[in-house]
């Protein structure tokens, strides 16, 4: 999941409890209402290993950025850890991915409630009937954007209590219903692809879950003591997130079985083993309410990071900073929905989710290396200190570097082709560089030194 709240905060600093609940809620997602049918179908119950494995290897990652963000002021996440490390150029580029990320985690979300709403209409298998609907619904969150977002946080509060409130219920009621003969399926589906090649299918799923734990960094202006408390904070929200993962796995695969492999909605359809119709619509409705509450969310957020790397960091053409009446960059926002519709073209949702690790992955690398490069800046302060040394971003580069075994070479080289046609877009883009013989910059107050 993407960041939404972290877009229209205040300047109230967030407590303790705060940043876990907006780190739980930015981590939560779509992914665990589809993907354990998925994973499992690849991997069986090793499928539960991979869950905090996942997480665990995921949070060296986590560190880097809260060591980055203890030392560089200012809400930018990757994108300001890039450009303090390694110049303009390359911040630029990261921040084109920033956005990148929010475009594509919209496009994944609405492909997520489609692909949910098939068990209910079949004809949405179709490629047509499956586009229009989708488009649809882009369509009709652009026009809800148009409004402005004055009813934005009750959406998330509504999105946040009915996927943790359909989890939980899951889980409690779930876990009494559990046949151990269920579990004896260790390896997945014996197909003809080696077990490494599916592990490391499946490793890319799970991993797609953990994504959205990068935003929360995004916040550490608005935390009382942030050199303390994110670290803590992204600890213990990935440790939550990991084992809440593992019990809704181990108790869908306890309840349906083998069965769970061809699941298009595998947490409903194990809801409805123990509490029959009443239990998978209970589960449906909850999951496309909270997808659909996250997909509005995004909508709103992501236009919204064009806006302010335009109008407040001038990386991208002024025109994407402009807003109207209501506060809304309509150019941004236009922009926005027009490269979403091309990534819903795909109509797969399992690739989305590929393209969000990637574009996740795009911004680990740099932000790693930056954590390396300015460990020892004389010039930024000391912050949350990594323990051991370099030991930490190598786990954390290893890590990165083992996720590119799930891309794909088309995926490979989609995102080089983005990097090459951001880079002339950079090359090209000189009007702030030009004015007054200035060379454009992010503003003074996002400058670490």
């Amino acid at each position: 999941m993407f960041c939404t709240r972290t877009a229209r905060s205040t300047h109230k600093q967030l407590n303790a409890l705060s940043i876990f609940l907006l780190g739980i809620d930015g981590i939560i997602g779509s992914g665990i209402f589809l993907m354990p049918s998925r994973v499992y179908a690849k991997l069986g119950d090793l499928s539960m290993v991979v869950m905090p494995l996942a997480g665990i290897a995921i949070l060296s990652i986590a560190l880097c950025f809260a060591n980055l963000a203890s030392k560089i002021p200012g809400d930018g996440g990757a994108w300001l850890y890039t450009y303090t490390a390694f110049g303009r150029f390359a911040g630029f580029e990261i921040g084109i991915f920033t956005w990148l990320l929010g475009i594509i985690t919209m496009a994944t979300e609405i492909s997520a409630f489609v692909t949910s709403l098939r068990s209910l209409f079949p004809v949405l298998n179709q490629h047509g009937p499956y586009l229009i609907t989708a488009l649809g619904i882009l369509a009709a969150l652009t026009g809800l954007n148009l409004m402005g977002s004055g009813f934005m946080d009750w959406v998330d509060n509504v999105s946040t209590i009915t996927k943790v409130g359909v989890l939980v219920a899951f889980v409690v009621i779930g876990l009494f219903f559990i046949h151990p003969a269920n579990l004896g399926n260790l390896t997945g589906s014996p197909a003809a692809t080696p077990l490494f090649s599916r592990f490391n299918q499946g490793f890319g799923m799970v991993f797609y879950m953990f994504t959205g734990f990068s935003f929360l960094p995004i916040a550490a202006s608005k935390m009382k003591n942030p050199e303390k408390m994110l670290p803590r904070a992204l600890i213990s929200v990935l440790l939550t997130a990991a084992g809440l993962y593992l019990v809704v796995q181990l108790t869908a695969i306890g309840v349906a079985g083998s069965g769970l492999a061809a699941a298009n909605v595998p947490i409903a359809v194990a809801f409805s083993h123990f509490a029959g119709t009443v239990g998978y619509d209970l589960a449906l409705m909850g999951m496309l309410i909270s997808i659909l509450g996250v997909a509005l969310s995004v909508s709103f957020s992501t236009p919204l990071i064009a806006s302010s790397l335009a109008s407040e960091h001038q990386l991208l053409p002024r025109t994407l900073g402009r807003q109207n009446k209501r506060g809304v960059p309509l150019q941004s926002l236009i922009l926005s929905v027009v490269i979403c519709a091309l990534f819903l073209l795909s109509g797969n949702y399992l690739f989305l989710a590929s393209c969000i690790v990637f574009t996740s992955f795009v911004q680990y690398v740099p932000t790693i290396f930056a954590a390396i490069k300015l460990r020892h800046h004389s010039k930024l302060p000391v912050g949350f200190k990594l323990p051991g040394g370099l030991t930490i971003p190598v786990l954390a580069l290893l890590v990165t570097m083992y996720l590119t075994l799930s891309f794909s070479v088309t995926l490979v080289l989609t995102g080089l082709g983005i990097f090459l046609v951001s880079a002339l877009w950079y090359l090209y883009d000189d009007r702030d560089r030009k004015a007054n013989g200035l060379e454009r910059d992010i503003s003074a107050k996002d400058r670490p030194f």
